[in-house]
């Protein structure tokens, strides 16, 4: 709390009101003194010079309390039962400028166990010191213990509760402050943390678009090899699928690409926006499989009343999509030419079932053997982050994967079942 040219000017502050204050207290004593200035020295007098030195050496005390405030008390405080001892009567008060000083310094610095000691200490001598002086002025001894006892709290007292004060406060706003830097510091982890997930569900997409895509034309490149002599028209035709899936690919792309642009609404022209995939895109993705010579087929179980599906929002229906396409791509790449079925379920008003079986070209051949892609991850972080479950498991010689999509309860989407037992019940 301040430096050492601060504390030089506190010094010399100090020192000057003390010598006017003894100066001033002399020469109202010359004069007709009032009978609370009895005793007191006059200018010139041997007290007064001796005084006069006491507050000097408490001022050259305070200039180095920067370093060593709690002596520096002590030291000033010191100067009180001395001015009393040389006859400074009730010109005393001015060695208590220094004291009052320094112990606002002590308290406001850091309150530790020196502190007290040294308040106390403090405490006890300027007591001493107007001891001292209520004695020499034959002062009853209730009087002068009562006196004592005030000049030492006061002047100790109250300049420690201020400085306790200042140092609780200042020590309030640099916790604030702390604080502030913490919630910084976390809100800062907490976007780098937002922007790592980002870049992994970006890194997925690009997984799933490539992978997807890329396994498609690497099969159809295999059968135009074989088609391309023997039976060009075939080969030709699958040029044009390879071609289609290519363009595929670069329009997926260019649309997750997009999202990376600084500005949102910076997409470019509308004709070449890509639209959010859905449910509605499940069909496409067997089609295309079907086209690559893949045998898949797909089967909607729609239900009788309102299509829970409708309640399913579009970050759900692009995971569902995603699944799919990664199951296809799956089936594909490790069970090429086995038959592959996808089946959506929306009968029930409470999930949609989207499942996903295929063949495996060895019968109980284990999964865990299948390639060391991130395809089966991916589709289990898209599940977590959507609130569905997933499930991927072999059974009776069949790779199924099959994705339950939580559907948000609405009153209108009643079962036929419900709705009769509802009538009945109002019918009663």
């Amino acid at each position: 709390m301040g430096g050492r040219r601060t504390w030089l000017i506190v010094a010399g502050g100090s020192w000057l009101l003390a010598a006017l204050l003894l100066t001033g207290i002399s020469a109202a004593a010359a004069g007709a003194p009032p009978a609370e200035l009895a005793g007191a020295p006059s200018i010139g007098d041997a007290a007064w010079v001796v005084g006069l030195v006491l507050v000097t050496l408490q001022a050259l005390a305070l200039a180095g309390a920067d370093r060593r405030v709690h002596a520096a008390l002590v030291v000033v405080a010191a100067a009180a039962p001395i001015g009393g001892l040389v006859g400074l009567g009730p010109a005393i008060g001015c060695t208590s400028v220094a004291v009052i000083v320094a112990a606002f310094r002590a308290s406001a610095d850091a309150f530790v166990a020196r502190t007290w000691v040294a308040l106390s200490g403090a405490a006890v001598l300027v007591a001493c010191g107007e001891l001292v002086v209520q004695v020499r002025a034959d002062a009853p001894v209730a009087q002068a213990l009562g006196a004592s006892l005030l000049q030492g709290v006061g002047t100790i007292g109250l300049p420690a509760l201020v400085g306790l004060v200042v140092a609780t406060r200042r020590d309030s706003t640099a916790a604030r402050a702390d604080r502030l830097r913490a919630e910084a510091g976390e809100r800062a982890a907490l976007v780098e943390a937002a922007v790592a997930r980002e870049r992994t569900a970006m890194a997925r997409e690009l997984h799933d678009i490539a992978a997807h895509h890329l396994t498609g034309i690497a099969v159809m490149s295999a059968a135009i090899g074989k088609q391309i002599d023997r039976d060009p028209e075939a080969a030709k035709l699958a040029v044009a699928q390879v071609r289609e899936q290519s363009t595929s690919m670069l329009r997926d792309m260019r649309g997750l690409v997009g999202l990376l642009r600084p500005d949102p609404t910076d997409r470019g022209d509308d004709d070449e926006r890509v639209p959010q995939e859905s449910f509605d895109g499940i069909a496409g993705l067997v089609d295309a499989a079907a086209l690559r010579g893949e045998p898949a087929e797909l089967v909607v179980r729609a239900p009788e009343g309102p299509d829970p599906r409708e309640q399913v929002g579009p970050l759900v229906q692009l995971s569902a999509y995603r699944t799919v396409q990664e199951a296809l791509t799956n089936a594909a790449r490790h069970a090429p030419g086995q038959p592959c079925r996808v089946e959506v379920d929306a009968r029930s008003v409470r999930e949609v079932r989207v499942t996903v079986s295929n063949r495996m070209p060895v019968p109980g051949r284990s999964v865990t053997t299948r390639g060391g892609g991130f395809g089966l991850v991916g589709m289990r972080e898209r599940a977590e982050l959507t609130d569905c479950r997933l499930t991927c498991e072999e059974v009776d010689g069949a790779w199924l994967v099959t994705l339950l999509i939580p559907v948000r309860q609405d009153p209108l989407l009643a079962s036929p079942d419900d709705g009769g037992a509802r009538a009945e019940r109002e019918a009663r």
